[in-house]
C-alpha cells in the first residue's frame, strides 16, 4: 500500500496533465450550456443540491474525457507540435493508469448523479458513450465535432431531467444549437492542427471544409443565433435575453476576423472566446429570471 500511495503521489502531476486541470476551457465549454438548461428548467434558481452536482460533474467527466481522448491519440501526439508535450507523448503515463483513471472519474461523476433521479442516472449511461466514442470518431469521419458536439450538449436534456423529472420538446432546440456551436469552435480548434493532422492522417471538419472553413463556420454561426432567437420564443425569454444574443452575435463577428488569415495562434483564440459566448448566454437567462420575472 505505501508503494502504490508513493507512486500515486509520484505520477499526481502527470494524471492533472492529462485530466488538463491546467486548461480549463473544456470545463467552460460544457457548464455553460447545462447551466443554461438548469436555469431555464428551474425558471430561475435551481436546486442548490443540482447545481452544485452539475458543477462538479462537468468537471469529472470534462477530464474523463481529456483521458480518453489522449488514450485513443497516444501513438500520434508525439508527431503533432500543439500535443507532443502530453503525458503519453512524453511516456510519462502507461495505458494501464489511464484507463483506471479514466474509470475512477467515471465512476466518481456516477455516483454524483445517483443522487439526482431515475431519468437523470439512464442518460447518465448516454454521456459516458459519448465521451469514450468521440476520441475514436477522427479516424474514421471528418466529423468528429458533431460527436464531441452530441457529448458537450449531453448535460443539457441531463440538466432538465434532473430539475424537472421531465424532457420538454423545447430542450432538444437548446441542444441542436450548442451541438452546431460545439462544431463551431472545434473547428477554430480543428484548424489549428491542419497541417499536422493532414500529414498523419486524421479527420476533422477543418479539413473536410478546406477552403471554405471561414465561410462554413460563419454561416454555422448565424443557425446558432437562429436557434436559441427560437429557444428565447419557446421559453418566453425577455428583452435581456435577447441582449445577450446581439452581444455573443459580436463576438462570432470578432472570432471571424480573428480567422480570416487562417493563423493557428489566431483560430486559437477564437476558440477560447467562445467561453464568453457561454457567459454571456448565460447572463442572459439568469438575469431574465432575476429582473423580468
Amino acid at each position: 500500500m505505501t508503494r502504490f500511495l508513493e507512486h500515486i503521489q509520484k505520477q499526481r502531476p502527470h494524471y492533472l496533465a492529462l485530466m488538463r486541470t491546467d486548461r480549463p476551457i473544456g470545463t467552460y465549454l460544457v457548464l455553460w450550456p447545462t447551466l443554461w438548461a438548469l436555469w431555464l428548467a428551474a425558471e430561475g434558481l435551481p436546486r442548490w443540491d443540482l447545481l452544485l452536482i452539475f458543477i462538479i460533474g462537468t468537471f469529472l467527466m470534462r477530464s474523463a474525457g481529456c483521458v480518453i481522448n489522449d488514450y485513443a491519440d497516444r501513438k500520434i501526439d508525439a508527431h503533432v507540435g500543439r500535443t507532443k508535450n502530453r503525458p503519453f507523448a512524453q511516456g510519462t503515463v502507461g495505458e494501464k493508469e489511464a484507463l483506471i483513471l479514466f474509470s475512477c472519474l467515471c465512476l466518481l461523476a456516477f455516483v454524483l448523479v445517483l443522487f439526482t433521479n431515475t431519468l437523470t442516472i439512464l442518460l447518465s449511461f448516454g454521456a459516458v458513450l459519448l465521451a469514450a466514442t468521440y476520441p475514436f470518431m477522427k479516424r474514421y469521419t471528418h466529423l468528429p465535432q458533431l460527436v464531441l458536439g452530441a457529448a458537450f450538449a449531453w448535460g443539457i436534456p441531463m440538466a432538465f431531467a434532473a430539475q424537472s423529472g421531465t424532457l420538454p420538446p423545447a430542450l432538444w432546440l437548446i441542444y441542436i444549437g450548442v451541438l452546431i456551436w460545439t462544431v463551431c469552435y472545434d473547428t477554430f480548434y480543428a484548424m489549428v492542427d491542419r497541417e499536422d493532422d493532414l500529414k498523419i492522417g486524421v479527420k476533422s471538419t477543418a479539413i473536410l471544409f478546406g477552403d471554405d472553413d471561414i465561410t462554413i463556420t460563419a454561416m454555422l454561426q448565424v443557425c446558432v443565433i437562429i436557434v436559441m432567437l427560437m429557444v428565447g420564443v419557446r421559453f418566453g425569454m425577455s428583452f435581456i435575453y435577447y441582449a445577450s444574443l446581439i452581444a455573443a452575435s459580436g463576438l462570432f463577428i470578432y472570432q471571424q476576423r480573428l480567422i480570416q488569415y487562417r493563423q493557428p495562434e489566431n483560430c486559437f483564440k477564437a476558440f477560447l472566446n467562445n467561453n464568453w459566448v457561454g457567459a454571456v448566454i448565460f447572463a442572459g437567462i439568469a438575469l431574465h429570471y432575476l429582473i423580468a420575472t
